[in-house]
């Protein structure tokens, strides 16, 4: 068992559409045990999963890994294959998984009607009822509440062969990984332990690279305006010794000049000069292949505002179906044009299905309204880079400035074939924010996002003066954000119905 592994060998791998090579040497040992992989959206997290379990191909270099992978995806739009199987299967271990993850024995028939938290706890209890070797899990936490999250964890910690583990629950990543795997593009760096421990030694190894090219560049500008006094020097002391300009009769002069090319006196600029040049060439060499990556600026003010109406929502009490014979109760609604509304409850309860009808009833025009879905499809991904793609240079780059401050690179992402799923949701808000809205509206704003991302979009909502109504499993972001909730909660004694309170 043990002696399972992945193993990177100089790989160097390039998406066709992409302006530069995403890996270009990169040598990394996957021992047993999970593996955090954390990066920036973007950075090619998704593809080291994919490289790993044989989705994709090295362009050069090798890699081993063991027969049987399996890759969970980041999307749970499919129901993964031999799902039935797995609601079938009879066995000890089919029935722990079960068990583990609240897995029910009608989900494969009624795929379409499971929230994004239950279709993510199917796909993973399927990977690990395979038995791989490999297990790379894209966002496991993605869309799910609390108990879903410790579940998640219990069945995972199960797992003893080689596991690949993208996520940005750091609670997470320490309690399961061994190492992690710090991606930054061509390259990427392995840090023992969890990811708290890794992002601090990954901090002091940056700021310790940083303080040495300083000492680096001021050398080397130290050497460079010695080397600038020594020639100089010898430019005078060449002077002294022609004879240009000297008349043919003038023989003390000559012979002055000539005892100084005997003594050498004057050639001392001319030697120090050569000295310092293997000097010089020695520290050229220690900035040129010292790297110290680029800190990008996070942060920004979003451009909403807010509406002069009264109120943007006057929804009367009533109730709608939110799954097969259930069905969600709520009061009187109301969302006002400061108000912050956090809308929270357990997975499959009806938070999506509610904010979907709510936005049909809303008393703003459409493009007053900044929508994000809890996922947004692939097809609809290239859709908005494409929107993206297709603006002035001045709205384009108001915009890719949006994405930056969130947190991404937009030469990146304007060269991909289809953005990463937390670059979508950073895409799609940027494009909202374009038109100034007066209330913003996401479902599960933080899957897929990286944590400074997180952090940037916290503190931009923070200060943006719209309306918010935020869907989320995140209780620190939500704490920070949001002065009122809408909670569901399930009926006691008829477990088909649920009800919505105001607090």
């Amino acid at each position: 068992m043990n002696g399972l592994f992945v193993r990177f060998h100089n790989v160097t791998f390039a998406y066709p559409s992409a302006i530069e090579p995403l890996f270009v040497g990169l040598s990394l040992h996957l021992p047993a045990g999970f593996s955090g992989v954390v990066g920036a959206n973007g950075a090619g997290k998704t593809t080291l999963l994919k490289l790993a379990t044989r989705q994709l191909a090295p362009d050069s270099g090798q890699i081993d890994a063991p027969s049987r992978v399996v890759y969970c995806p980041q999307r749970t739009d499919d129901s993964p294959a031999r799902f039935k199987d797995l609601l079938g299967d009879q066995r000890k271990g089919a029935w722990f998984i079960r068990e583990t993850l609240g897995i029910e024995s009608n989900w494969a028939t009624r795929w379409a009607t499971l929230s994004h938290g239950e279709r993510k706890r199917a796909q993973i209890a399927v990977a690990l009822w395979l038995e791989p070797n490999v297990l790379a899990i894209d966002e496991p936490t993605n869309h799910l509440d609390t108990d879903a999250r410790e579940a998640l964890a219990t069945a995972l910690r199960s797992f003893s062969k080689v596991g690949l583990l993208v996520s940005h629950d750091r609670e997470l990543l320490d309690m399961l990984c061994r190492q992690c795997v710090f991606v930054d593009p061509p390259d990427a760096t392995v840090r023992p332990g969890g990811v708290s421990k890794g992002m601090e030694a990954d901090q002091i190894g940056r700021k310790t690279a940083r303080r040495q090219r300083e000492l680096s560049k001021r050398t080397h500008k130290k050497l460079q305006r010695e080397a600038q006094r020594r020639e100089r020097l010898a430019q005078q002391a060449q002077r002294r010794r022609s004879k240009r300009g000297l008349s043919i009769k003038d023989h003390d002069a000559r012979e002055k000049r000539d005892r100084a090319r005997v003594t050498g006196k004057d050639g001392v600029g001319g030697r120090l000069r050569r000295q310092l040049d293997g000097q010089l060439a020695r520290t050229q060499r220690q900035l040129d292949t010292s790297r110290v990556k680029k800190e990008h600026e996070l942060g920004i003010w979003l451009p909403g505002s807010t509406s002069k109406r009264n109120t943007l929502l006057e929804q009367p009490a009533g109730s709608l179906a939110v799954g097969d014979h259930r069905r969600l109760r709520f009061p009187e609604l109301v969302i006002r044009p400061t108000d912050r509304i956090a809308l929270t409850g357990a997975n499959g309860s009806g938070k999506s299905t509610l904010v979907r009808y709510l936005l049909g009833t809303l008393d703003i025009p459409s493009e007053q309204l900044t929508y994000v879905p809890q996922e947004i499809d692939a097809g609809q991904s290239r859709t908005l880079l494409d929107q993206a793609r297709q603006l002035a240079s001045e709205k384009l780059g108001h915009l890719m400035t949006i994405v930056s401050r969130l947190g991404s690179r937009p030469d990146r992402l304007l060269a991909s074939h289809a953005p990463s799923p937390g670059e979508t949701r950073k895409l799609m808000l940027a494009l909202g924010m374009l038109n100034a809205p007066h209330l913003i509206v996401m479902d599960e704003p933080t899957n897929h996002m990286d944590l400074p991302s997180i952090e940037a979009l916290e503190a931009a909502l923070a200060e943006c003066p719209c309306a918010l109504l935020l869907v989320s499993h995140d209780k620190r972001f939500l704490r920070s954000l949001t002065r009122t909730t809408w909670h569901i909660v399930q009926d006691a004694e008829r477990a088909e119905t649920f009800a919505l309170r105001v607090s």
